[in-house]
């Protein structure tokens, strides 16, 4: 038996404990949650906090060696440029090792899930081996229609590569897929679509390709060689003209959000049924120095979650890190508040919240130790050390 305790157990799920106690076994499964008076001496004590694992519910694993490598503030635009020319430039050897690496890295930081993206095999090897339990969504893009069912296809055999790990084909933003593949995606012929995940308004480019067909997505296609001389712009900001053409009760994750306004959310809102909200802050400045609204997000129909995003956009890949920022852009939102997001929001989203996202007897979520000063709670800095207890 192993024994923790802390000045203060973040349940999620019942609460605040005051100088609580858990009891797990060697794998980490729940025995008991108590109280304390005095502590024995074989009790590891967190002079603050202990929460369950985080979920990092937004990642590219296999682009991890992109750290330092991608210019910051310069627009999505030319970040997508940065990312596409690195990669041509990078053995095979050295991507394994970043992957490896950054994998070891969340795992030390208390994160025990990751919803992940994947455009190739590159991180699957790490994964199955890996202590974190990974879903992976497999990414796929094509803005020519007549690509679409190729492109599902081979998405479906890269799939198989994953042996039992769980996965979906989802798409990878409104502005690289076709609404014929948006169509496929969402068709019979795709046995893989439990649960899908979007980049959405990462950047306000996006809206004005899909308002007006302005904006520098133009020169992206040119810089690619693609021709959308089919494409009519919508009228319409890119949210609330692909959201339509997704199931309404299909559970959906938007990433990003950045430059989502009310009327989106609630256009949202009204259509699809099942959605969580991504928030990727430290990213989100990396790439377009700006933050979403989060006053529009706190509805309580706006299920939020957060994530890492990549070290290509990113320089650690932590969720405390994430919370510390949110926490000093954002310092009215709780700190209990913003745990929920990192853990048993990203548990239901990755459908996972049997096991994980809660301290509850019985589930083995994995358990967070933060020093923290609980008697000033709206202080999160960096200095707070958070360390992984099993």
């Amino acid at each position: 038996m192993l024994k923790f305790a802390a000045s203060e157990i973040y349940t999620i799920s019942h609460g605040i404990i005051q100088n609580g106690l858990i009891k797990t076994n060697e794998e980490g499964k729940i025995l008991s949650i108590e109280t304390f008076d005095k502590l024995d001496s074989d009790v590891q004590f967190i002079n603050g906090i202990i929460c369950p694992g985080f979920i990092n519910a937004h990642c590219h694993l296999e682009l991890s060696y992109l750290k330092n490598k991608i210019p910051k503030n310069t627009g999505l635009v030319e970040f997508i440029k940065s990312v596409q020319q690195q990669r041509k430039n990078t053995e095979l050897d050295e991507i394994n090792s970043y992957i490896e690496n950054a994998d070891r890295e969340m795992y030390e930081n208390g994160i025990v899930a990751v919803a992940d993206i994947s455009n190739s095999d590159l991180s699957f090897n790490q994964k199955n081996k890996s202590k974190i339990a990974y879903y992976t969504f497999l990414e796929v893009f094509g803005f020519n229609p007549a690509d679409a069912e190729k492109i599902l296809a081979d998405a479906i055999l890269l799939g198989k590569k994953l042996n039992t790990l769980p996965f979906s084909i989802t798409p990878h933003a409104p502005y690289s897929v076709s609404k014929k593949l948006f169509d496929e995606l969402n068709s019979k012929r795709n046995p893989h679509k439990t649960i899908f995940t979007i980049h959405n308004q990462e950047s306000d480019e996006e809206n004005k390709f899909y308002l007006s067909k302005t904006g520098d997505f133009n020169s992206l296609y040119s810089n690619f060689g693609i021709n959308i001389d089919y494409f009519q712009a919508s009228g319409s900001t890119s949210l609330q003209t692909y959201l339509p053409w997704i199931s309404s009760n299909q559970k959906l994750q938007l990433v990003h959000n950045t430059f989502t306004d009310k009327a989106d959310i609630e256009f949202a809102s009204q259509t699809n049924s099942n959605l969580f909200w991504c928030i990727c802050p430290n990213a989100n400045l990396y790439i377009e120095n700006q933050l979403p609204n989060l006053e529009l997000l706190k509805n309580d129909f706006c299920l939020k979650t957060i994530g890492t995003d990549s070290l290509a956009s990113n320089s650690q890949l932590s969720i405390w890190e994430e919370i510390i920022t949110l926490n000093k852009h954002f310092p009215s939102i709780q700190l209990e508040e913003l745990l929920t997001w990192a853990t048993i929001n990203g548990a239901k989203f990755l459908e996972m919240e049997n096991e994980l996202g809660t301290i509850e007897i019985g589930k083995k979520p994995g358990l967070v130790g933060i020093d923290f000063d609980t008697n000033n709670k709206k202080t999160i800095a960096a200095n707070n050390k958070i360390k992984r207890l099993i």
